[in-house]
């Protein structure tokens, strides 16, 4: 038998006595885990656990939308409604319903959403449902809609699940009931246009307004004064310009100039410039802006426009609720999948479908930096031919044949594109343009005076001198280069930059050393029949048989 000190006992015992640490187990350091010591939660300065509370609006948004998605069904109001009315829905956008079906499942769908039309609104689904009613139901199913939501038609324009159903319902509206939400943008255009959603609202109502309403749109946007006051907007002017306004009503530049800086500028920081009343402000603000406020405008506006667009897709909605989501037809399908493709455009192009985005386009250009022209030009390689074929588009590509100093990167990016797609452009109206640009420089043939204007369209302040293009193809006899920048206002880094070489060298190189020209006499050849008789093709082909202008 074992004396006091051999058993395990007495070890332990004397090593707590002593303070030395616990012996370790046989199977190793690693085989069994110590326990940490319990930190009660008061110790650890924390007391009860409880969950993180969004802090910002973006928390609480999405809070709100997850705990609407994963609400008990008993618990969500209108629950029942929603769910018949999105069946109702999925039955109207079958491809194979006529057209009274689909009028009676409206009818049908509104009667049960009658007196709750604010409450269906604020449910992202049954918004998109109410939202598919509007855009198909007669007028006078269209009045009891407006009037219940013509009220709160201002906050529904800044939420993301409504903004595209105030649209529908602008777009739908008579006469009377537009100019009542026109009245009721008054003194809220410049905080709708800070709203991304906001500022679509405001800009489908001013594509689909009057001329008068158009300017009382305007007016808020130019000064306070003209925004306190409703008769100043009911006069007739005979110009949409912030001149034209200064003048007339005896205001002072400096605030109108600083008003509108606060308006433009957060529009800037935010991105929200694929609208054409955002386009027709900073052009106006252009025009009677100091040169260092009209070149800054300028630079932060140019990375924007190489860039995708900033407007939330309406196709958000079903991805927060996706079983009661209305299944769309393959016909649907493919527009949405076009609207995307829009959607993902680069803003340059998208904006070159009114002569407001043509007149930034040109002044962008024109007026910055050098490496700012070559993030354009290298940002729209591949898309010439697109633009090559819009109305307005033509006339930037002809701007950068024109203007453009670095003839390799234009030949690399504009030449080689227009030359793949030759045999089309020349039959086109606006393709054979840049074409005819490069045999005729300028030509009134070919180009109407209004088209010459905005050609020749330049930001008064960043130059003294205007350019005008008609200079630029000038001919040069001494072989000196046509030197068109200010050198006053920082040379080529803040005016219009052109070629160093003589007008007739530039488009040697332009259509002889990139083969264009080579190419071109075989097309013409290939297709001397059909460009006879065509309305278009034949100017080519006359242009391309006398060799342009000496």
């Amino acid at each position: 038998m074992a004396g006091d000190g051999d058993h395990p006992g007495a070890n332990k015992r004397e090593r707590e006595a002593v303070g030395r640490p616990e012996a370790p187990s046989k199977g190793g350091g690693d085989a069994v885990k110590r326990k940490k010591p319990y930190d009660a939660p008061g110790a650890r300065g924390g007391g009860s656990k409880e969950k993180p509370q969004p802090v910002t609006a973006m928390e609480k948004r999405v809070a709100a939308e997850v705990w609407e998605i994963f609400l008990p069904e008993s618990r969500k109001p209108d629950y029942k409604l929603v769910k018949e009315i999105t069946v109702l829905c999925q039955k109207v956008r079958c491809c194979n319903l006529s057209g009274k079906e689909r009028s009676k499942l409206l009818t049908e769908a509104l009667r049960k959403m009658d007196g709750k039309y604010l409450e269906i609104a604020g449910s992202p689904v049954a918004a998109s449902v109410l939202k598919l009613c509007v855009q198909w139901c007669s007028q006078s199913e269209m009045d009891p809609v407006f009037v219940a939501l013509q009220p709160h038609l201002l906050d529904l324009s800044r939420n993301k699940d409504t903004g595209f159903l105030v649209n529908y319902i602008i777009k739908g509206a008579s006469k009377e009931q537009f100019a009542l939400f026109i009245s009721s943008l008054h003194g809220h255009v410049a905080s709708l246009l800070h709203h991304t959603i906001g500022a679509s609202v405001v800009d489908r109502a001013f594509h689909q307004a009057t001329r008068p309403q158009k300017r009382s749109l305007l007016l808020e946007l130019c000064s306070t004064e003209l925004q306190l006051s409703k008769d100043l907007a009911q006069e007739k002017q005979c110009r949409l310009s912030v001149l034209n306004i200064i003048s007339k009503h005896g205001l002072q530049k400096s605030s109108v100039l600083q008003h509108m800086t606060t308006i433009i500028q957060p529009v800037l920081e935010k991105g929200i410039v694929e609208y054409s009343i955002v386009h027709m402000v900073i052009s106006e603000y252009l025009t009677i802006a100091d040169k260092t406020s009209a070149l800054d405008v300028i630079r932060q506006l140019i990375p924007h426009l190489i860039q995708g667009s900033s407007v939330l897709d309406e196709d958000v909605i079903g991805q927060l609720i996706p079983h009661l989501t209305p299944t769309k037809s393959k016909a649907q399908k493919k527009r949405s999948k076009a609207k995307k493709k829009r959607s993902s455009e680069l803003l340059l192009i998208r904006i070159m479908q009114t002569k407001e985005g043509l007149k930034l386009g040109l002044a962008c250009l024109k007026h910055g930096l050098e490496k700012d022209r070559k993030r354009i030009i290298k940002s729209l390689k591949g898309h010439i031919r697109k633009l090559a074929l819009n109305d307005y588009g033509c006339l930037f590509v002809i701007c950068r044949l024109s203007i453009v100093d670095n003839t390799e990167l234009i030949t690399e990016v504009v030449v080689d594109e227009l030359t793949k797609h030759l045999k089309e452009l020349i039959f086109d109206k606006n393709g054979r343009r840049p074409l005819l640009q490069l045999f005729h420089p300028l030509c009134s043939r070919y180009l109407t005076p209004r088209e010459l204007f905005y050609l020749n369209y330049n930001v008064p302040s960043p130059v003294s001198k205007p350019c005008n293009l008609l200079f630029l193809f000038q001919v040069n006899l001494d072989g000196e280069s046509d030197d068109v920048a200010d050198k006053e206002h920082g040379g080529s880094e803040d005016t219009l930059v052109v070629s160093d070489s003589n007008p007739i060298k530039r488009r040697q190189v332009l259509l002889v050393k990139s083969e264009l020209y080579e190419v071109l006499v075989e097309t013409c050849i290939e297709n001397v029949g059909e460009l006879l008789r065509a309305n278009f093709g034949k100017d080519v082909l006359y242009e391309v048989v006398v060799g342009g202008k000496k």
